[in-house]
């Protein structure tokens, strides 16, 4: 399970350092794509094959469906922790989340996100002022 945040840097070469503790599980092949909220989303390729079936059960005759499946399966890249422990995250999904230099890696159970900083600084303060009346609502 992918737990905790981290913060860590991305090189010149668009190159992100994973977390020891998330190196493990996605040694055997990883896919990065778009994430919700802007930030990237890293799946180990067993996780991504779950979400990829789950996807296939929506009705391709929504609209809604579709441009989901487009919005995650069109960002998505596969790629491979080399022997530093380091990703390379497309420029494209780069952009799509505004991360530069620095960002915050969060474990999400199956998956990983990667945030810009100061998306998931202004992200993270709207959910803690908020966390009382969101967990209220999902019966937590």
């Amino acid at each position: 399970m992918f737990i905790g945040e981290y913060i860590h840097n991305i090189d010149e070469k668009g190159r992100l350092a994973v977390p020891v503790k998330f190196r493990s599980k996605l040694a055997s092949g990883a896919i990065v794509t778009k994430g919700l909220d802007n930030c990237l989303s890293l799946y180990p390729e067993e996780a991504w094959n779950k979400m990829v079936e789950k996807m296939e059960e929506l009705p391709l005759t929504k609209s809604k469906s579709r441009a989901y499946a487009r919005f995650i399966l069109t960002g998505a890249f596969s790629v491979e922790i080399d022997k530093q422990g380091r990703i390379n995250l497309p420029a494209t999904l780069r952009g799509y989340a505004g991360v530069k230099n620095q960002v915050i890696v969060t474990g999400l159970g199956d998956h990983v996100e990667i945030w810009s900083t100061k998306t998931w600084e202004e992200y993270r303060a709207n959910i803690e002022k908020d966390s009382v009346n969101i967990a209220e609502e999902l019966g937590i």
